[in-house]
């Protein structure tokens, strides 16, 4: 009788461990759609908007708004995570499955109550909530992210989960390189009436695209374009440099040359400087590579091509240069400047008589501040308005993704600091300030303590051990903590970096319990 029962627990577990498989698979495959698919999301949408402002400024007030980049994609975002978090608590309530132990868990746990707490208390609510029409990434897109890296940290991947990834982001570079060149050379696809059907699918027949509407790629604009496609550069650029395989290495080679492209093309600086800054690092692990003479040749070819594609690209529109070469070397030789004719003008006493008016008692005009731009594109002068912000709520915050309504716009200063007093910000352009100024410091300090814990440890193992998967999916990571201090968060980007960030840590994990056995 005894063996009997042992037989039905034994053939339990194994149903178990099987199952647990089963369920792995399947959010991995969910997880693909949102690093893959979710990207490329270009769908008109149309919401009312309540502004917690009474204004006239059509930046600022209620009503009737749309959107083309972001409505979609957190929405599908916000159904993958209910579905692959369903699938999770199933596997963990009657499979048998387990979390892993880590003090990452509690961390995790403390971020996600700090922004719900941030959104309760928010003076903007509903804002909060949703985040703005037109980048949905209020407090539901962060719980998502959280809970997509939490179940991606704790699942088990398939072998080949590296190359999953990238192939499923191939679409995301090649798709987004064929529109931008489009948009390049002035022949933007928004215009052309195939392209305008699809991304109007689902708008109400009485509403259409404005004619200015311009379409660059499939997020929002230039800084988030450079921003993403530099990370795209660094991955593919790393996949190539490891890859045993000839032909992988080369195709690979070749999307981080497409991506690099779009880095050039976005005419936006954070790209370039995040690529720069991360090269050393990719210098670094071509020594690393197991096969070194492979990486040396991949990287040479790589940077003997990048040459030509820059120089075309440059000839064309000379902007590339200042926002790239630009940076380091001011002389820009494909911008020809002509100097204008000097023209003279012959000053007329009586004519300035006639036109000077005469105050009956001594009056003095207010000197104004002289129009200039602060350092980061005026993101100086962003950021210390809004410290002046977060010293009347510096816990919690103001709930994330309000920046806009609480912002002091017209303000004298910012003939100094924006160029223009009458321009509308409408984002913090870095999402580390926004964390900061959404959740206070209660949920940045969560925030950036869950980023040192991921790089920590990914960067132990990696040390140790050289793993490939970790080395790749690590250097992605860090390109997008590197161009957040230039570029806020959005679905489009934040979704897939934090699931490649959950991976990455789940590999590395896996690693460690195959070495000792134990978790932390």
């Amino acid at each position: 009788m005894s063996k009997f029962y042992e037989k039905v627990t034994y053939r339990d577990v194994e149903e178990d461990i099987q199952s647990q498989k089963s369920v792995d698979k399947w959010i991995f495959w969910l997880l693909l759609i949102v690093i893959g698919f979710v990207p490329l999301i270009v769908m008109a949408s149309v919401v009312e908007v309540q502004s917690p402002l009474i204004t006239n400024v059509s930046a600022l007030e209620g009503g009737t708004k749309g959107d083309i980049f972001t409505h979609y994609k957190a929405l599908v975002l916000v159904v993958i995570s209910i579905l692959a978090g369903i699938m999770f608590m199933a596997k963990i309530v009657f499979m048998n499955g387990e979390i892993r132990k880590t003090k990452m868990n509690y961390v995790i746990g403390a971020f996600a109550v700090a922004i719900v707490l941030s959104t309760i208390f928010s003076p903007n609510i509903s804002i909060a909530l949703h985040g703005q029409y037109n980048r949905s990434d209020g407090a539901i897109s962060w719980l998502c992210y959280l809970a997509l890296f939490f179940i991606a940290l704790n699942i088990n991947y398939p072998k080949k989960v590296l190359n999953y990834i990238l192939y499923s982001l191939y679409p995301f570079v090649i798709i987004n390189l064929y529109i931008i060149i489009m948009n390049f050379y002035d022949n933007d696809l928004l215009q052309k009436a195939a392209v305008k059907r699809i991304v109007t699918l689902f708008l109400p027949a009485e509403a259409n695209i404005g004619e200015d509407s311009i379409l660059v790629g499939t997020l929002n604009q230039w800084n988030y374009m450079s921003g993403a496609f530099a990370i795209m550069t660094v991955l593919f650029l790393a996949a190539a440099l490891f890859e045993k395989n000839i032909v992988r290495s080369i195709i690979h080679m070749i999307i981080a040359l497409f991506a690099l492209s779009i880095v050039f093309m976005s005419l936006s600086s954070s790209g370039f400087i995040t690529i720069v800054l991360l090269f050393p690092l990719l210098i670094f692990y071509v020594f690393k590579s197991k096969t070194k003479k492979q990486s040396v040749l991949v990287l040479s070819i790589f940077l003997i091509l990048s040459v030509p594609i820059f120089h075309t690209l440059a000839t064309h529109v000379p902007k590339v240069w200042y926002e790239t070469i630009g940076l380091i070397f001011k002389y820009n030789p494909y911008d020809v400047y002509i100097e204008p004719e000097s023209t003279s003008y012959k000053f007329n006493s009586e004519e300035i008589l006639l036109t000077k008016a005469y105050a009956a008692e001594k009056f003095e005009l207010p000197v104004l501040p002289d129009r200039a731009t602060a350092a980061g594109s005026g993101r100086a002068y962003i950021w210390g308005k809004g410290f002046d912000l977060l010293k009347e709520r510096p816990l919690l915050g103001y709930g994330l993704d309000t920046f806009m309504y609480n912002f002091p716009h017209y303000d004298i200063d910012a003939r100094a600091g924006l160029y223009d007093e009458n321009t509308i910000t409408d984002k913090p352009h870095s999402m580390y300030f926004s964390l900061l100024y959404g959740t206070g410091i209660i949920g940045f300090l969560c925030a950036t303590l869950l980023i040192a814990m991921s790089l920590i440890r990914s960067l132990k193992v990696v040390i140790k051990q050289n793993e490939i998967i970790i080395w790749v999916l690590g250097i992605a990571w860090g390109a997008y903590l590197i161009q957040a201090f230039f570029n806020d968060s959005l679905p489009g980007t934040s979704a897939i970096m934090w699931l490649i960030a959950g991976i990455m840590l789940a590999e590395t994990y896996t690693n460690k319990e195959q070495l000792n056995g134990r978790d932390d």
